[in-house]
Protein backbone atom coordinates (compact mmCIF):
# COMPACT_ATOMS: atom_id res chain seq x y z
CA UNK A 1 0.00 0.00 0.00
CA UNK A 2 1.13 3.56 -0.71
CA UNK A 3 1.02 6.25 1.44
CA UNK A 4 3.44 8.71 3.15
CA UNK A 5 5.89 8.88 6.32
CA UNK A 6 6.22 11.82 8.39
CA UNK A 7 9.46 11.80 10.49
CA UNK A 8 9.22 14.08 13.64
CA UNK A 9 12.32 15.19 15.60
CA UNK A 10 11.61 16.46 18.65
CA UNK A 11 15.06 18.23 19.95
CA UNK A 12 14.59 20.25 22.45
CA UNK A 13 12.49 23.23 24.65
CA UNK A 14 13.40 26.52 26.12
CA UNK A 15 11.70 29.29 28.23
CA UNK A 16 8.94 27.24 29.46
CA UNK A 17 8.70 28.24 32.96
CA UNK A 18 6.43 26.24 34.79
CA UNK A 19 6.89 25.36 38.86
CA UNK A 20 6.48 22.22 40.65
CA UNK A 21 5.87 22.45 44.18
CA UNK A 22 8.20 19.56 44.71
CA UNK A 23 11.61 19.05 42.80
CA UNK A 24 12.11 20.26 39.60
CA UNK A 25 10.32 19.92 36.90
CA UNK A 26 10.49 16.85 34.04
CA UNK A 27 8.57 16.91 30.83
CA UNK A 28 7.09 14.90 28.22
CA UNK A 29 5.83 15.30 25.02
CA UNK A 30 2.40 13.56 23.39
CA UNK A 31 3.03 14.01 19.73
CA UNK A 32 -0.78 13.58 17.55
CA UNK A 33 -0.74 12.99 14.23
CA UNK A 34 -3.71 12.31 12.45
CA UNK A 35 -5.47 9.25 14.41
CA UNK A 36 -1.78 7.98 15.97
CA UNK A 37 -0.50 9.16 19.35
CA UNK A 38 3.29 8.78 20.56
CA UNK A 39 4.88 9.95 23.55
CA UNK A 40 8.41 11.25 24.39
CA UNK A 41 10.81 10.29 26.70
CA UNK A 42 11.05 11.82 29.77
CA UNK A 43 13.05 15.23 29.68
CA UNK A 44 16.13 15.26 32.64
CA UNK A 45 18.53 17.99 33.79
CA UNK A 46 18.30 21.48 33.14
CA UNK A 47 14.57 23.13 33.54
CA UNK A 48 15.90 26.10 31.31
CA UNK A 49 16.75 23.92 28.59
CA UNK A 50 15.19 20.66 28.30
CA UNK A 51 16.40 17.83 25.48
CA UNK A 52 14.47 15.36 24.40
CA UNK A 53 16.27 14.36 21.15
CA UNK A 54 14.19 12.18 20.02
CA UNK A 55 12.36 10.66 16.41
CA UNK A 56 8.81 9.38 15.75
CA UNK A 57 7.96 7.70 12.56
CA UNK A 58 4.50 8.17 11.58
CA UNK A 59 2.71 6.22 8.47
CA UNK A 60 0.21 7.51 6.91
CA UNK A 61 -2.02 5.57 4.35
CA UNK A 62 -3.80 7.19 1.61
CA UNK A 63 -7.28 7.60 3.42
CA UNK A 64 -5.30 9.01 6.73
CA UNK A 65 -3.00 11.58 4.63
CA UNK A 66 -6.76 12.92 3.23
CA UNK A 67 -7.61 14.45 6.39
CA UNK A 68 -4.33 15.50 7.81
CA UNK A 69 -4.04 19.22 8.49
CA UNK A 70 -1.72 19.71 11.40
CA UNK A 71 0.80 17.66 14.05
CA UNK A 72 0.19 18.58 17.86
CA UNK A 73 2.95 18.58 20.33
CA UNK A 74 1.52 18.76 23.90
CA UNK A 75 4.14 19.43 26.63
CA UNK A 76 3.23 17.80 29.98
CA UNK A 77 4.74 18.29 33.39
CA UNK A 78 5.20 15.22 34.94
CA UNK A 79 4.11 15.55 38.31
CA UNK A 80 4.45 13.07 41.91
CA UNK A 81 0.79 12.22 42.64
CA UNK A 82 -0.49 13.53 39.21
CA UNK A 83 -1.39 12.01 35.16
CA UNK A 84 0.77 15.26 34.43
CA UNK A 85 -0.14 18.73 34.09
CA UNK A 86 -0.72 20.68 30.64
CA UNK A 87 2.00 23.03 30.54
CA UNK A 88 1.42 23.71 26.25
CA UNK A 89 1.29 22.83 22.87
CA UNK A 90 2.22 23.36 19.52
CA UNK A 91 0.60 23.37 16.49
CA UNK A 92 2.60 22.98 12.90
CA UNK A 93 0.59 22.90 9.97
CA UNK A 94 1.21 20.10 7.32
CA UNK A 95 -1.17 20.84 4.28
CA UNK A 96 1.74 23.02 2.38
CA UNK A 97 4.54 20.31 3.14
CA UNK A 98 2.11 17.57 1.69
CA UNK A 99 1.62 20.08 -0.87
CA UNK A 100 4.76 20.90 -1.76
CA UNK A 101 5.60 16.95 -1.40
CA UNK A 102 3.38 16.43 -4.72
CA UNK A 103 5.74 18.64 -6.85
CA UNK A 104 9.48 17.92 -5.08
CA UNK A 105 9.12 14.56 -3.68
CA UNK A 106 10.74 14.30 -0.13
CA UNK A 107 10.51 17.57 1.52
CA UNK A 108 12.91 18.42 4.84
CA UNK A 109 12.30 20.72 7.21
CA UNK A 110 15.79 21.56 9.25
CA UNK A 111 14.86 21.38 13.18
CA UNK A 112 13.63 25.31 13.94
CA UNK A 113 11.38 26.76 16.58
CA UNK A 114 7.79 27.23 17.20
CA UNK A 115 6.41 29.13 19.69
CA UNK A 116 4.50 26.91 22.68
CA UNK A 117 0.87 28.46 23.55
CA UNK A 118 -0.27 28.21 26.97
CA UNK A 119 -3.53 27.60 28.35
CA UNK A 120 -4.75 31.28 28.39
CA UNK A 121 -3.67 31.24 24.66
CA UNK A 122 -0.66 33.23 25.76
CA UNK A 123 2.97 31.86 24.30
CA UNK A 124 5.72 31.57 26.22
CA UNK A 125 8.99 29.87 25.28
CA UNK A 126 9.96 27.43 22.27
CA UNK A 127 9.65 24.10 21.01
CA UNK A 128 12.61 23.13 18.15
CA UNK A 129 11.24 20.56 15.60
CA UNK A 130 12.64 18.75 12.41
CA UNK A 131 10.31 17.36 10.04
CA UNK A 132 10.56 14.85 6.96
CA UNK A 133 7.98 13.96 4.76
CA UNK A 134 8.29 11.18 2.21
CA UNK A 135 5.68 10.79 -0.30
CA UNK A 136 4.49 7.54 -2.19
CA UNK A 137 6.18 5.06 0.35
CA UNK A 138 5.09 1.44 0.81
CA UNK A 139 3.93 1.08 4.27
CA UNK A 140 5.07 -1.09 6.47
CA UNK A 141 2.17 -0.42 9.17
CA UNK A 142 4.65 -0.72 11.84
CA UNK A 143 3.20 0.81 14.98
CA UNK A 144 5.65 -0.67 17.89
CA UNK A 145 6.81 3.19 18.35
CA UNK A 146 2.58 4.23 19.49
CA UNK A 147 2.16 1.27 21.96
CA UNK A 148 5.43 1.90 23.83
CA UNK A 149 3.01 4.44 25.69
CA UNK A 150 1.15 2.21 27.86
CA UNK A 151 4.25 0.91 28.97
CA UNK A 152 5.80 4.19 29.82
CA UNK A 153 3.02 4.84 32.71
CA UNK A 154 3.61 1.68 34.75
CA UNK A 155 7.77 2.89 34.36
CA UNK A 156 6.94 6.32 35.07
CA UNK A 157 5.08 5.17 38.50
CA UNK A 158 8.46 3.51 39.31
CA UNK A 159 9.94 6.53 38.48
CA UNK A 160 7.61 8.49 41.12
CA UNK A 161 8.20 6.30 43.94
CA UNK A 162 11.88 6.41 43.28
CA UNK A 163 11.97 10.28 42.62
CA UNK A 164 10.12 10.38 46.14
CA UNK A 165 12.43 8.52 47.70
CA UNK A 166 15.54 10.22 46.63
CA UNK A 167 13.89 13.87 48.27
CA UNK A 168 15.97 15.07 50.82
CA UNK A 169 13.34 16.04 53.22
CA UNK A 170 12.18 12.04 53.07
CA UNK A 171 16.19 11.16 54.28
CA UNK A 172 15.73 13.85 57.18
CA UNK A 173 12.28 12.48 58.38
CA UNK A 174 13.43 8.63 58.05
CA UNK A 175 17.10 9.57 60.01
CA UNK A 176 15.26 11.79 62.25
CA UNK A 177 12.96 8.34 63.11
CA UNK A 178 16.05 5.98 63.81
CA UNK A 179 17.69 8.93 66.19
CA UNK A 180 14.44 8.88 68.21
CA UNK A 181 14.63 4.91 68.73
Amino acid sequence: MKGAVLEVLLVSAEGIDHRNIVGTPTYHVIVLCGTQVCRSKTSSGNPDKIYWNEKFTFELPPSELENLSHLKLRIVNEEYFTDGEFVGETIIFLKGIIVESNYKGLVELNPAPFNVVLEDDTYKGQITVGLKFIPNTVLQMNRKQCIQEERDIDESLCKMVVRLWEMPWWGHLFSNKHKEN
